[in-house]
């Protein structure tokens, strides 16, 4: 009797882990959120139009404004984290099955874990983000008084009408894509199947993001990486380079404080050229050019700012790199390069292992067909090595997309500046990450990154299971990723290549050697 009182009640563990599992989501998600408050923050320009403002109602609309947006980026920055957290947690189950510490971490956990993420994903997209929008634009309703509930009034009306719109739109593209499942009938099943349609185009519009931001990305990363790290010089002794532009810089510097005194232009030696080979003219017994720079309008005094600031720059370059120490200069650099080419082509050979596997049927396309059950076995015939690289790749991914979509030519009106960032331009910027946070789970299991099955609802998204999308991505995605590694490699040499070959065209167009002009030996000679 004793035996069967101390056996715990199962509804009772039931309730246990859930409450369990609830607390850890918790305590996860307020991190995240204070993270993400911190960094909107860092970047939202403060001025009249936020807390330093006279008006309480309008400090109150962009703070609930500021909340609204920094849920959705903990939401995305979640998001991220998924494949990383779960490929960690399957290994950890694999290699400590039986471990007390680690009872808590089961499949139900990361099951979890998922569903929030989808459903806080679809919350952000479609109510958060727009709310805040439109509470920030709104005023209240013409003849009413005005007031913070008539700006609430206002933004849940035309949020309505814009739910109604983007309703009314996603039934036509259902219908046109899809005309069996269309029906009188299906337009009242909104939360199973036209919410969770129109979230899959959604991800489908940010998987085609990707298809251009993470190509780009790969290029892009090195030269960011080329910013932090000191290039190595070889047979170039930078204490004699530093030395002689900082006598240049203080020439310079003696010339444009005469210039100021004086209101003098110095012409022996000449002070600088707008272009550096400029034809010459000759004047009296100096030869000066052409385009040398005189006291007109201040033409001097500006020329040499200009060139002092290059000059400034040269020798600050040129004063870190001789500080850097040669094994940090000489060492780091090449490996760092090294490091990144190999995880590029890493991730390039990957994805044609896929494609080739999808063309001949030994791998199957990255729907969920089954309940993926945590700890059964490693992701990976390399085991925790093998997931630990899927790991670095999928960080890679996340990198390389960050840096590809903010330094592409057509996202540089709306890159995020350091407390300088307008409200919109910060929920704009949070709209973007959540679109490409919840698309890059699909794109690492599209490419064959990880075999970890997309759980919850983000594996029934339709697309998915369509085999030409899913070839068609890996081709193009291999395809731009291999073109523009190897321009960014041979860029240099094409570049040089072709200048020298302008140059003997040059050449030959002012000497041309023609049969005509050639001297023929006279018969005497020949005799």
């Amino acid at each position: 009797m004793e035996d069967y009182e101390d056996e715990p009640d199962l509804n009772e563990q039931i309730f246990h882990n859930n409450v369990r599992e609830q607390i850890i989501f918790l305590l996860l998600f307020i991190l995240l959120y204070l993270f993400s408050f911190a960094l909107l923050i860092r970047f939202k320009r403060r001025g009249k139009e936020d807390y330093f403002s006279t008006d309480e109602d309008e400090i109150t609309v962009y703070r609930i404004s500021t909340w609204l947006c920094s849920f959705s980026l903990a939401v995305s920055t979640l998001a991220v984290l998924l494949l990383p957290i779960s490929i960690v947690s399957n290994e950890v189950l694999v290699n400590y099955p039986n471990s007390y510490y680690i009872k808590w971490l089961n499949s139900s956990l990361i099951q979890g874990l998922w569903n929030y993420v989808f459903l806080f994903s679809n919350l952000s997209l479609f109510i958060a983000l727009p709310f805040a929008y439109l509470f920030t634009e709104s005023e209240g309703f013409f003849g009413h008084r005005k007031g913070l509930m008539a700006r609430v009034y206002e933004t849940f009306t035309v949020l309505g009408l814009l739910g109604l719109v983007v309703l009314g739109m996603t039934y036509v593209i259902s219908a046109v894509i899809d005309k069996d499942k269309s029906s009188i009938q299906t337009i009242l099943s909104f939360w199973s199947y036209y919410l969770p349609f129109l979230y899959s185009c959604i991800s489908f519009f940010g998987v085609l993001m990707l298809l251009v931001c993470t190509p780009l990305g790969f290029v892009r990363l090195f030269d960011v990486v080329g910013q932090f790290l000191v290039k190595p010089r070889f047979f170039r002794d930078l204490n004699d380079e530093y030395y002689a532009c900082a006598l240049e810089e203080e020439s310079l510097r003696r010339r444009l404080e005469q210039a100021k005194k004086t209101s003098k232009s110095y012409v022996d030696p000449a002070p600088m050229t707008i272009i550096a080979e400029t034809p010459m003219a000759e004047k009296d017994d100096y030869k000066l050019p052409e385009n040398l720079l005189r006291l007109r309008n201040g033409e001097l005094q500006s020329g040499l700012k200009e060139k002092l600031v290059e000059i400034e720059i040269k020798r600050s370059t040129l004063d870190k790199q001789r500080q850097t120490s040669s094994l940090r200069r000489n060492v780091v650099y090449p490996i760092a390069m090294l490091l990144l080419l190999s995880l590029s082509v890493i991730a390039v050979l990957l994805v044609v292992q896929n494609t080739l596997s999808l063309l001949i049927g030994i791998k199957a396309l990255p729907t969920s067909s089954k309940q993926f059950t945590l700890g059964v076995s490693s992701l990976s015939k390399l085991g925790p090595y093998g997931a630990a690289l899927e790991i670095v790749l999928i960080v890679y991914l996340i990198v390389t997309s960050s840096i590809g979509l903010y330094t592409a030519p057509c996202m540089r009106k709306i890159r995020p500046k350091l407390k300088s960032t307008p409200f919109s331009l910060v929920i704009g910027n949070c709209a973007l990450l959540v679109i490409i946070s919840s698309a890059l789970p699909l794109l690492s299991k599209i490419l064959g990154i990880t075999n970890f099955d997309l759980l919850g609802d983000f594996g029934s998204i339709e697309w998915l299971g369509n085999f030409k999308i899913v070839l068609l991505y890996n081709i193009l995605f291999a395809s731009a990723s291999t073109l523009c590694v190897v321009n960014k490699f041979t860029a240099k040499v094409r570049r040089e290549l072709y200048n020298r070959f302008l140059v003997f065209s040059v050449k030959i167009e002012k000497h041309p050697v023609s049969a005509s002009n050639t001297p023929r030996p006279s018969l005497q000679n020949c005799e």
